[in-house]
């Protein structure tokens, strides 16, 4: 049964969102204030309210750790502060200008993502507070976001109902049309659940997972039986994959020879996609996702194919599809070396396919 602790009425407009960590809970509000406060007591801590956003905060969220606290707000930016003196370490300002609704860390406080009113989305890099990469959804305000547990992607939610998938370099995975009336919230489990969990396998490679995408590949695979045995034993992708006979009898104990032959079949299978051809990630046009054919370097430094950047500039609005920015000149110039470099490495794949 619920029982009520204590009743906050500090703020003196609504309260849009609160947040916890592992010693405080913070509140923001229409007022344009953030007030944290002490689990010990729910007494306010000594540098509450923090003060800084012109207008109202949507949104704020701690970090893992508890010693940062991130805030967002109507007037465009995105703050940073110091849970353990209330100091503001950081401003961030949307690259559109526009309000911003949400905000999340990633689960190593490796990046800061930041979705707003126009549908932009931007991640930072926190060891350097800066802009890393940016991106949009289709349609609608983003007014949710979700790292996943190794924070290999996040999900962002819009107002028109649509979530999208997006990796740790905030290449769109995968949209989807889930709610008729708008995303409010969205969460991602920490635990790994039944079905066709690891769907998108492909998007990181094998080598790169965790423990908990092993376990989510067995519960995938009607493996569930050895999640245990494998996260006792700190099977990440690696060892997975060099996982043999011998070790699945000697060390991991698995006296069954059915079950050795059924996970060294699954292995195997693993072992089949990941050899397959990756091309390499700068070999990629930024818009497309596709093998560049005829490369160009637009005025942001990046290089994209050249009919994509044509009709980003001809269709969309003239700034750089990579950090939103404003582009200072629309000329598009070859980018030679690039298109070598392809060319080369399609010459190898040929040679050894």
């Amino acid at each position: 049964m619920a029982t009520l602790i204590r009743t906050l009425a500090d703020h003196s407009d609504d309260v849009n969102c609160c947040a916890f960590s592992s010693s405080c809970l913070a509140t923001c509000s229409l007022d344009k204030t953030i007030r944290v406060y002490s689990l010990n007591n729910f007494a306010q801590l000594p540098y509450s309210p923090l003060r800084g956003h012109t207008y109202a905060v949507h949104c704020c969220c701690f970090s893992p750790s508890g010693h940062l606290l991130a805030s967002c707000s109507t007037d465009g930016t995105t703050m940073v502060w110091d849970t353990r003196d209330g100091r503001m370490l950081a401003v961030l300002e949307q690259p559109s200008g526009s309000p911003v609704r949400v905000c999340r860390f990633s689960p190593e406080s490796t990046y800061l993502v930041s979705g707003a009113a126009d549908g932009s989305v931007v991640l930072w890099n926190m060891q350097s507070l800066k802009l890393y990469r940016s991106g949009n959804v289709k349609d609608g305000s983003l007014v949710a976001c979700a790292f996943s547990p190794n924070g290999n992607f996040f999900v962002t939610g819009s107002s028109c109902g649509d979530l999208t998938i997006w990796d740790d370099k905030m290449r769109c995975l995968y949209n989807e049309k889930a709610h008729d009336l708008g995303v409010t919230c969205c969460d991602i489990s920490s635990q790994p659940v039944s079905g066709n969990t690891v769907e998108n396998e492909s998007k990181v490679a094998v080598e790169d997972w965790s423990e908990d995408d092993v376990s989510a590949w067995l519960y995938a695979q009607d493996l569930a039986d050895f999640v245990g045995l494998f996260k006792v034993n700190n099977i990440d992708g690696k060892e997975l994959l060099n996982l043999t006979k011998e070790s699945l009898t000697n060390e991991l104990k698995i006296e069954s020879l059915g079950l050795r032959s059924k996970v060294l079949q699954k292995i195997e299978e693993l072992r089949m996609k990941t050899i397959s051809v990756t091309i390499p990630d700068e070999f990629l046009c930024p818009i497309t996702r596709e093998l560049m054919k005829d490369p160009v370097i637009a005025a942001d430094g990046y290089s994209y194919e050249k009919e994509a950047m044509e009709n980003w500039i001809t269709n969309k609005r003239r700034s750089s599809p990579m950090t939103n920015l404003p582009l200072p000149s629309l000329m598009l110039t070859p980018n030679r070396t690039l298109k070598m470099a392809i060319s080369r490495w399609l010459e190898t794949q040929q040679k050894y396919s």
